[in-house]
């Protein structure tokens, strides 16, 4: 017996099926649906104007049908979906009715439902992953037992009706679900090309090696892509990468402050989901998010999610928040599938659109709402040019390898799994701080801010990067494109291009042309150098150990490692580190390299040859504007009435005003320091030492020693620094 099933399901048709199945023995069950292929089969990407002349070339209306068999019948096709004997079908009914006793009854509308999924599983057979999407979501995941049990487990505990809660539920889960289709994948794809290219490169640069195995993985596990953030066009530019190479949509999770017209709703018609800024007591809200989140991962539905929960004001990674890596990795646990593989990815570009505002926020001035307006501002900004995008991607987690599954019947331990959850969040960082790429602008907005308030030559900008040049290539770091130690020009066009930008200033019609950052560029330049900052944070803690080493005492190779420690740990706020013994392990390697003879130097207490032998030398530039700005809190800490509590919103504006005024006066040299990004740092790390509370005198004391340790270092990087131009 065929049944009939179409793309969209009418009651007509179930109530036909009703009919057909009444009262049979055992008939085999055969989906059967027609087909549409598109005419823009073997073009990677459709052209826009293509879509809007023909509208879904998959899913013709009944007039385009008709000229479709007459005119090209060659794009229609009749599939079949996978068949089943009735009475498996009624078996598997009776069996989720037996987990679901209060389910309503509905034969037909079971046999409909399983008859569209395995069509919609045949129809992307024919079109390919680039199509994967899911259908009828909604009765899919509600009729699952285990979303019954669970909804009638939560009524219970909470003392409500479970068909008011079921409605709420249902409600909830139409607020957060994506909703994709094929032909908005194929309309945002033309879309996403058409915005970039105004401002980027046309090709985005990628390695297709890397994508073939990811896509391969993906056909066995769960994927989960989580990417750096550090423009708008992040999420645009992975999308377009997986789309052009076949591979399937991601379910990206996003703020619903995105879900504004008309941007939200075609985001979610891409495969956008939106959650709540908050629902931390909301127990059902939380729970279909969990259910929806196991659905898609059972499904194989591809993720993605920001780790740093929104973009880096920065140019560093933030510190990760583990929400909904906790939801995964407790999915995962539950048996909701095999394995989930996460993807950690660097999206990286030579410039973009939005450092100006992100330096803006980090002078104190308010974050931007997302709006309609605000959508045409981003829009208009592409009308420059950025240069290219790079899309990387670091070595895969198994959360199966990684995480330990949960107990049949075992009460969880919430704080092991949030240990677990974050040294998994700590891996992926890593991981993607490792194949993030250097590029001429990252080297040369180094060059600059190193030289201070010094204009550079093209020439004196490319000597000063020669060391730098033979450290990435030593370490086999990965790069953009390499510079050639006898040719400028690369470092000339990066120079131009920063100017144009307004990020640095060019200054020509003298004897020669010169650039130089000046103190409010000084952020925004910035931002471009600390992408890479921490392929030498390692160097630039070693030399700050090394002349802190006292070589008057018994021992200075444990002073050197007591001062890492204590260096690794005020820094935790900036950096992401390796466990304590590789990280140790990491540091050796390092002073090996530049200094093979550290330790027996060290021990006979020959610091400075130490120092010297490390190029090219990094703690003045890396730390400087951290600790400068760590010493700005402390010295607002100290000025504050330590018998009260301190308010973090109020010390952050203290710090901006202290910032400027210390500025001005030279008793700091960094224009970087004055950050609410790294006042905010130093402020949890001064929450982290108890700071922030108020106390007797001896918080007072407490204060003061932290203040006196900072500017102990602040003068450690001013003994590097000296030794850096020494060398030059």
């Amino acid at each position: 017996m065929d049944v009939p099933s179409s793309r969209h399901r009418s009651r007509r048709g179930v109530e036909a099926l009703q009919r057909a199945i009444a009262g049979a023995d055992d008939p085999l069950l055969v989906p059967v649906r027609a087909a549409w292929l598109s005419p823009l089969r073997g073009r990677r990407v459709p052209r826009l104007l293509d879509l809007v002349t023909l509208g879904d070339p998959r899913d013709p209306n009944r007039l385009l049908q008709r000229l479709i068999v007459w005119l090209r019948p060659d794009r229609a096709r009749v599939i079949t979906g996978e068949p089943a004997p009735l009475a498996d079908l009624r078996r598997q009914w009776v069996e989720a009715r037996v987990e679901r006793p209060d389910a309503p009854d509905g034969f037909a509308e079971f046999v409909a439902l399983r008859g569209a999924l395995a069509l919609e599983v045949a129809e992307r057979r024919m079109h390919g992953n680039r199509y994967k999407v899911p259908r009828f979501l909604r009765e899919d995941l509600v009729t699952r037992a285990s979303f019954q049990v669970g909804l009638r487990d939560l009524a219970r505990g909470a003392g409500e009706d479970v068909e008011e809660l079921a409605r709420r539920s249902v409600r909830y889960l139409d607020e957060i679900a994506a909703t994709p289709s094929t032909f908005v994948i194929d309309l945002v794809a033309a879309l996403i090309r058409l915005v970039y290219t105004q401002g980027y490169d046309q090709r985005i640069v990628y390695d297709g090696q890397a994508l073939a195995r990811l896509e391969e993985l993906g056909r066995q596990h769960s994927l989960a892509y989580l990417p750096s953030h550090k423009s708008n066009m992040d999420h645009l530019a992975l999308t377009y990468v997986l789309y052009e190479n076949g591979m399937p949509p991601n379910h990206a999770a996003g703020g619903i402050n995105m879900n504004f017209f008309p941007i939200g709703p075609l985001l979610r018609r891409h495969g956008i989901f939106f959650i709540r800024r908050a629902f931390k007591d909301n127990e059902p809200y939380k729970f279909v998010l969990k259910q929806y989140v196991d659905y898609l991962l059972s499904k194989r539905f591809p993720l993605e999610w920001y780790l740093e929960g929104g973009r880096s004001r920065s140019g560093k990674l933030r510190e990760p928040k583990y929400g909904m890596l906790a939801y995964v990795a407790d999915s995962w646990r539950r048996g909701s599938c095999e394995d989930v593989v996460l993807v950690p990815t660097s999206i990286a570009y030579d410039q973009i659109q939005d450092v100006g505002a992100h330096a803006a926020e980090q002078r104190g001035a308010a974050k931007e709402k997302e709006s309609f307006g605000w959508m045409v501002r981003v829009l208009r900004s592409m009308r420059r040019r950025y240069g290219r995008i790079y899309v990387n991607f670091g070595e895969p987690v198994s959360l199966a390898e990684t995480l330990v599954p949960y107990e049949a019947g075992a009460t969880p331990d919430p704080e092991a799994s949030h240990l677990e959850v974050a040294k998994l969040a700590f891996e992926v960082a890593v991981r993607i701080n490792r194949v993030t790429p250097i590029t001429p602008i990252s080297l040369v907005t180094l060059a600059l801010l190193g030289a201070g308030d010094r204009a550079l030559t093209v020439d004196e900008t490319h000597d000063s990067l020669r060391e730098f040049v033979a450290f990435v290539e030593r370490r086999g770091l990965p790069v953009t494109e390499r510079l050639d130690p006898g040719d400028a020009a690369s470092v000339r066009r990066a120079l131009d291009a920063l100017a144009a930008h307004d990020v640095i200033r060019k200054v020509e019609g003298g004897t020669a042309t010169v650039y130089a950052v000046g103190p409010e560029q000084a952020l925004k330049a910035a931002y471009y150098r600390n992408t890479i900052v921490h392929f030498f944070i390692t160097t630039a803690i070693a030399e700050m150990a090394v002349v802190a080493t006292a070589v008057d005492g018994p021992a200075p190779i444990e002073s050197f490692w007591d001062e890492v420690w204590a260096l690794r740990d005020m820094l935790k706020f900036e950096f992401f580190f390796s466990e304590r013994e590789a990280f140790r392990a990491e540091i050796a390697e390092d002073l090996d390299d530049h200094a093979p003879g550290w330790r027996e130097a060290l021990t006979g207490g020959d610091r400075t040859s130490v120092l010297r032998a490390i190029r090219p030398n990094a703690a003045h530039w890396v730390l400087r504007p951290i600790l400068e700005s760590y010493l700005l809190v402390a010295d607002a800490l100290v000025e504050a009435d330590y018998r009260r509590d301190v308010d973090k919103k109020t010390l952050v504006k203290t710090c901006l005003a202290l910032g400027e005024q210390y500025r001005l006066q030279k008793r700091i040299a960094s224009a970087e320091a004055i950050s609410t990004v790294l006042f905010e740092h130093a402020i949890s790390l001064a929450d982290n030492r108890g700071l922030l509370s108020g106390g007797g005198p001896e918080r007072l004391n407490q204060r003061e020693s932290f203040a006196a340790d900072l500017r102990r270092r602040v003068e450690h990087l001013n003994q590097v620094e000296q030794i850096a131009l020494e060398g030059r």
